[in-house]
């Protein structure tokens, strides 16, 4: 299940994101934080799309040229994923510097409060910046995230009881920095990320961009934090969206097992998609396209 852990967000590396404007619409811009870089592009409410661990803005593909018809899209990339420069990444804090510097863009572009869309880690950065910046929030979705990650692995694991086996998959990782990539691992590990075999070739095209420095502090930070005493906290509307897959345990039980991971939040919406992967928006590109409309309603 460790294994698993490591390598649930797979690496990828992004496709050109075409900036081409609509006819109404600003041409795309990006700006460049300390932790995080945001491409911006369409006119109206802001929605704000932040992907997971090792993962690229191109993971919302998908979505983003229809959304950006009615919505001014953020389109979040974390430093060193997606053959980013690391900046401020290689130094503790990842997680909360993406708060951080949504904060700040946010806050200087006076874009009142926005809609939040996270995936995976990105869930998890999502939580808290509802929680720590409630003012900038309207809304969230949580794409196959949990407050605490480290259960999938141990469901009696505590923030110190995970800490150790967190350390050496941090070095781990991280030692894999400047060394060929091997594609045979590759393939090993994104089989388990997605269901249908086009989603596992996409993004085995994508695989290896990421700074394996950047993942490896980013998986221990996920690893090790656990939200779920600050849910109860948390009074900003959440939809969490769950992948479920009939060979596994089915819809019933994977939408309760998350459910009660998410015991405390007093505003929530589980929205069940199968069959699918971890990489849901791969796997079911219409019905998580149908979800997230029906989110942003």
């Amino acid at each position: 299940m460790l294994r698993f852990c490591v390598f649930l967000f797979c690496a990828l590396a992004p496709t050109t994101l075409d900036s081409t404007p609509a006819s109404a619409a600003p041409a795309a811009t990006e700006v460049r934080l300390s932790h995080i870089s945001v491409v911006a592009t369409g006119t109206g409410s802001p929605v704000a799309l932040i992907p997971g661990l090792s993962t690229p803005r191109a993971v919302w593909d998908g979505v983003a040229p229809e959304l950006a018809k009615t919505h001014r899209v953020l389109l979040v990339q974390v430093n060193g994923f997606g053959g980013d420069d690391p900046g401020a990444n290689l130094k503790p804090g990842i997680l909360d510097g993406i708060v951080a510097d949504l904060h700040t863009y946010v806050s200087e572009k006076r874009l009142g409060r926005v809609q939040v869309v996270g995936h995976s880690m990105g869930g998890l950065a999502t939580l808290m910046y509802a929680r720590t910046h409630p003012e900038d929030v309207s809304r969230v979705m949580i794409v196959d995230a949990l407050p605490f990650f480290s259960v999938l692995s141990d469901p009696a694991a505590t923030v110190d009881s995970i800490r150790p086996t967190a350390q050496m998959m941090r070095t781990k990782v991280a030692s894999a920095y400047g060394r060929p990539v091997d594609p045979a691992v590759v393939d090993a590990n994104v089989q388990s990320l997605a269901l249908k075999p086009a989603s596992v070739a996409l993004m085995r095209t994508w695989a290896t961009a990421a700074d394996p420095r950047v993942t490896g502090e980013a998986l221990y930070e996920d690893l090790t934090t656990d939200l779920r005493p600050q849910l109860a906290k948390i009074g900003t509307p959440v939809t969490v969206v769950v992948p479920w897959s009939k060979n596994k345990f089915g819809e019933k039980l994977t939408v309760a097992f998350y459910q009660h991971q998410y015991d405390g939040l007093t505003n929530a919406n589980f929205v069940g998609i199968g069959d699918a992967g971890h990489f849901v928006m791969l796997d079911q590109p219409q019905s998580f396209a149908t979800a997230l409309a029906d989110f942003l309603k």
